[in-house]
This record gives C-alpha cells, structure tokens and sequence, in this order.
C-alpha cells in the first residue's frame, strides 16, 4: 500500500483493515524495508492456497490484487507450457507468471476487473493497473515523504503524510455530475488511475508516470458488412462467452433480476451453460418503483431458483448513516439505497452475482439519447413558440412521482442552448453554471471563474477523435456516467456487504464488438438497445423486451419534502453552511422552500448537496 521512507508497521496494518468490508475472509501483509504492501480477501478462487501479498518462486515479484480475471485458466495452460511452475490454483498466480512473461504487455491478455500493484524487486518498481472500463478502483497519492495506493479513499486517509482538504474543483464538478470523474477525487492531493490506464512508480526516482493501455474503440459512421441477422447472432455468441467465463467460482453464485432486458438477458444466456441458477430480486411496496412482477415473469420463463424481497421504501433511508461509512467519496446517485439494499439480500444467500451495468451505455439505453433525438425537433421552432413552450413547461404541476412528466419536460428544457455533449450531462447531472453562481459563495465562484468544470469530458472528446455527436456521447457516457458514477455505484454498494459483482457486458471483447456497430443498430428512430432487442426477442418474454426502461429508482422528491425533510433542514442549515464557507445559506433555503412547496422541483440539486455535507461531516476535514 506505500512506499517511502521505512513503512510503519501499524499505519500499515490500519489501512489495510479499514478494507475489510472488501475482504473478510483472510490479510496479508509484507514489509521490505522502504515498502510495504497490505491485502484483504474475499475468497472466491481456490479458497485454501490464494492468500496475498503472493510472490513468485524467488520472492523477486510480489503482488496485490482486486478483481477477478476470467481468463485465468487459458493463461495458466500457455504458461505452463512455458515452463512457469504454480504452487496455487488461483487467477493471482497467473498474474505473477505473465508479468514475468511479458512485462506491461500482461494488460492486453488478461480479461477481467481488477486493479492491482506488482512490486518489481530487480527493478525497483511498483506497476499499478487498472482494468479498462473502471470495474474495480484503485486510488492513489504522492507525498513529498511516500507513494501510497489502495482500493478506497478511506485507507489513505489513515496515512499521516495525507491531508483531507477538499478539492474545489473537483467539488464543482461533484456539483455538475453528481460524482467526481476521474482522474480526480474530492481530496487534495488524491488521484484515481483512470480506467485502461497503468501506472509506475519507481522508488529510486521517487517520482511516477501513467499510460494508456487500452481505450473504448467507438468510430463515426460504422459501415455495415453483414445482415442485421448476422449481427444479433454474432452479438449472442460473443455475450455468451463472456457470460461462460464469468460464471467461474469456487462459491456460490447467482444473478441480480430486475425483469429489464439487461438483466434477463444475462440471465438468458446463464441458463444455457448451467442447470440451475439462483436470481435476486428486491421490490418496494411503492407501486412507481417495484419491479418484482418483470422478474417475476422472467424467473418463470427462464426457470431460475427465484428469490424476492419486498421493502418498506419509506425507511430506506434510515440506511443512509451506515451507506455514508462505505462512501468515502460523495456520490449523488440516490440508487446507491436500493443497490445496498439487493446486496445485502443477495449475499444471504451467494458471494457472487451477475449484473447487467454497461448495457445502457454501448446499446443507447437511456431516454436521454432519444432526447437527444427530439431536440432537433424543438430547436427547429421559432424562438417565440420555444419561448411558449418554457413557459408552459413552468406552469406544469409538480409531482414527486418516479420519473414524471413534469420532471422530464423541465429537464430536457435544461439543455437547450448547448452542445449535444454538455447537453447530455445537463440532463444526467445536478446543478448548471448558473445555479452554482447562486450556490457558491462570491469567494469560492471567483476561484471557479476560470475553471471549467466541463473539462474532461473536452479531454476524452479530443483522445477519441469522433466527430458525430452521437458517437461523441456513446463514448462520453461510459467514460463519465458508467465508469465514475453506476460502477462505483456498484463496487462500494456490493463491497459494503462483500459480494463480488460481475458484469459481463463490460467484457472488452464485447465492448469492441458493440462499438464497432453502425449506430443504427443501438438507437434506430426512438428504439433503443435496437439490436439487443432484436437478438432476445425469441429468447424471453416479448412483453419484456418491449417494455420501457424504468430504472432502479427511489421516491427521493417525496422523502425530502416528508420523511427526510428534518434530516435535510439539519444538514442544510444556515449555522452549518456558513461555518463551512463555500455555500450561499439563503440560496439553499430557498431550494428547500420551493421544493416543499412544489412549486420546484429541485430533488436532484437537495439531494446533491445533502450527500456532500453527510460526507463532508464523516470524511473530510
């Protein structure tokens, strides 16, 4: 976990412990002087001989891992083949074996989620990686005194050469996303490694470099060569396999269910390589947001060993406190309570499930690229009817139901006036530039003034080349949105109750074949997932693949206008905001009056700013 001058024993042991969440099964640790290196394990692979730190035959190459990789008993046959002799039977062995096989160029064989560190003895080199699309985190810090790493931010807080000062910028981006992308963190001085990058870090220089590995191959204007057919058969065949892989554990496993086509066709594709599969489904008792009847119907059809809790939504949020003890980082996404809440059901029975995340974004599955599409429609209207329109829209009742009408008119009227790009994180994200005008105090905007919170979604726009604005935003959504917000979503709401999530639509090979689809085939007119569809639509009920996307919502308008507004009127209150010093406190006030009078509906700007603070008040300094 570090590296610097000589690693204190203690500081070592405590930051590796404050990861048992991640890894209650077994620790390890080693001390070589200089460095120092920290594991905790959840077993899933060769329970018995698997412990880390793990070194090679001659103690030279040692390593702690993250993830899981897929791929490992392929790996293991070519190396033997080479001569490489294994004491284990786990994925972390063969690891070791290809790094001394190949070096960096391990990256482009593995197939996996993971991160990891290697400590080179001969060269005197920590190689840190992380997996391409962000399944597993791995932050990390440089101090004048030491190079630290770990899993979460929480370890490296523990270090005394860290300091827990915020980071404005990344708060004002926190504000614009709801999360904090990467390469930054909300903390001073802490970096994320970006996902299909890998760093090193060499002791004798003391100093680090980053590199790119692999990145999501999107092109403009993809050329069909073969029949929409042949494709969707295609598309079954590589899925398939990365579901095959994915299915490998020496514990039991089972599939989160929501009844959406993601899942169900995960689901699909399970019971084809196994007999019997257990599926997960948690339902709320507010008919708005419960979807057990779809997983219901699927389990059915599919003939899967179905289990199915229905909740009380109206205390879920009593979970918040203990949520905010695995959030290290503030994240604004409210689906966090019910994806805690699947785990937590989940793992009473697997220490490993299946999920369908990534499937939104390489198959346009979010009703924001069909609005995408409608815009073109109203920029085309005169300014004076789109001027009527803005009005209309602002006399449309307020409702706190799931996703309304009202809260979709005024969201997509958000957008207007800007590129596609920002447009689309307008729509997924909290507040614009002139809401936090208002919110920051004049101290803090005039630091801001210059920066531009934008500014790596501009990043990855110029590294990907494209020139359509659709591609543009295929990419930008599982670079910002999947990667920095729905992953780490899952890891830290799946880690809390240490089950091991997989996710096999994110197996790169898949990635590389969706990305290499004429656009055509994920949103074709207002259809999304076009081609998804298609594939599936003999292999599960009709009436669910047609159906419309609902998403793993909560009734968080309601909660704090009602449950929740004490909560939110304490946090937000005058005397700690202004002791804090970055926000306007009568601004905020009156985001709490107009919501409660729904006469706004500012849920995602209340709920926003209400994570920060509970994080701020557990986490920072």
């Amino acid at each position: 976990m570090g590296a610097g001058r000589r690693v204190n024993r203690k500081i070592l042991i405590s930051m590796r412990d404050s990861l048992s969440h991640r890894g209650p099964d077994d620790s390890g640790i080693i001390i070589k002087g200089q460095i120092g290196l920290g594991h905790r394990r959840l077993s899933i692979i060769d329970l018995d001989f698997g412990s880390q730190p793990m070194h090679n035959e001659d103690s030279s190459v040692w390593i702690v891992f993250n993830g899981e990789i897929y791929n490992y008993q392929e790996l293991r046959d070519e190396l033997e083949g080479k001569g490489h002799k294994f004491t284990t039977k786990s994925d972390t062995e063969t690891l070791i074996h290809l790094y001394e096989e190949e070096g960096s160029g391990l990256l482009n064989k593995i197939n996996g989620m993971f991160s990891f560190c290697i400590w080179d003895e001969h060269k005197k080199e920590f190689f840190l990686a992380r997996d391409r699309m962000g399944q597993k985190p791995l932050y990390y810090s440089q101090t004048k005194e030491t190079f630290l790493f770990a899993s979460e931010i929480k370890a490296l807080l523990l270090h005394p050469s860290v300091s827990r000062e915020i980071d404005i910028d990344s708060l004002n981006k926190y504000l614009t996303f709801e999360y904090v992308p990467a390469p930054h963190s909300i903390i001073r001085n802490m970096h994320k490694l970006k996902p299909g990058y890998y760093l090193v870090f060499r002791l004798t220089e003391k100093d680090h470099e980053v590199h790119r590995y692999w990145d999501i191959p999107l092109v403009d204007d993809a050329i069909a060569h073969k029949t929409e057919q042949e494709y969707a058969d295609d598309l079954v065949d590589v899925l398939s396999d990365s579901v095959r892989l994915r299915l490998r554990s020496d514990v039991p496993l089972g599939i989160f269910l929501s009844g959406g086509i993601d899942s169900s066709v995960i689901t699909a594709l399970s019971m084809e390589h196994v007999r019997k599969i257990q599926t997960f489904t948690v339902g709320f008792q507010e008919k708005s947001f419960d979807e057990t009847r779809y997983a219901q119907e699927v389990s059915q059809f599919l003939g899967t060993e179905h289990h199915s809790e229905v909740l009380d939504l109206s205390k879920a949020y009593n979970l918040l406190p203990e949520i905010m003890e695995y959030l290290d980082e503030p994240l604004g996404d409210a689906s966090i309570i019910p994806t805690f809440l699947l785990s937590r059901f989940t793992v009473q029975h697997v220490k490993v499930a299946l999920s369908g995340e990534g499937g939104d974004e390489l198959f346009a599955g979010y009703p924001t690229y069909q609005a995408l599409k409608m815009i073109n429609y109203y920029n085309i209207f005169p300014k004076e009817v789109r001027a009527l329109i803005h009005k209309m829209a602002a006399r449309l009742p307020v409702s706190h139901k799931n996703i309304s009408f009202d809260f979709k008119v005024k969201q997509m009227l958000r957008g207007v006036g800007v590129s596609p790009e920002v447009m689309f994180f307008l729509w997924m994200g909290s507040f614009n530039e002139r809401e936090k005008r208002e919110l920051f105090l004049p101290d803090v905007g005039d630091i801001l003034k210059r920066k531009n919170p934008y500014e790596d979604l501009f990043q990855y726009i110029n590294e990907s080349n494209l020139q359509k604005n659709f591609e543009r935003v295929l990419y930008l959504s599982a670079k910002l949105y999947l990667q920095d917000d729905i992953l780490v979503k899952v890891d830290r709401a799946s880690m809390a109750n240490s089950l091991e999530v997989r996710a096999p639509f994110l197996d790169y090979r898949f990635v590389e074949f969706a990305a290499g689809l004429p656009t055509v085939y994920k949103l074709n007119r207002l259809t999304m997932k076009y081609l998804l569809k298609k594939a599936f639509m003999n292999r599960l009920p009709k009436r669910i693949v047609k159906r419309k996307k609902k998403g793993f919502g909560i009734p968080v308008a309601r909660w704090i206008s009602e449950e929740l507004q004490h909560v939110l009127k304490e946090y937000l209150n005058e005397d700690r905001i202004k002791k804090d010093g970055y926000f306007n406190p009568f601004f905020i006030k009156r985001l709490i009056d107009e919501h409660i009078a729904r006469r706004k509906d500012n849920r995602k700007l209340l709920w926003t700013l209400l994570i920060f603070q509970m994080w701020k008040e557990r986490w920072a300094a």
